[in-house]
């Protein structure tokens, strides 16, 4: 491979790690209520159980 391959798969790599990292460093992290919590749980519920009847009928 010549050098100015070599150099801009270095270069592409570096973005590419630089990207990921620089995504996992601003990300955040989002607190929901327990409230927000029990919605959410529930709507899972409602969502499997929803699955298994489709499942069922096939």
């Amino acid at each position: 491979m010549s050098l100015f391959g070599i150099v801009i798969t270095v270069i592409a790599l570096g973005s590419i790690i630089g990207s990921v990292y620089f995504i996992r460093k601003t990300a955040q992290k989002f607190n929901l209520t327990p409230e927000q919590l029990e919605k959410v749980k529930k709507r899972n519920d409602e969502l499997d159980k929803e699955e298994e009847e489709e499942e069922k009928d096939k």
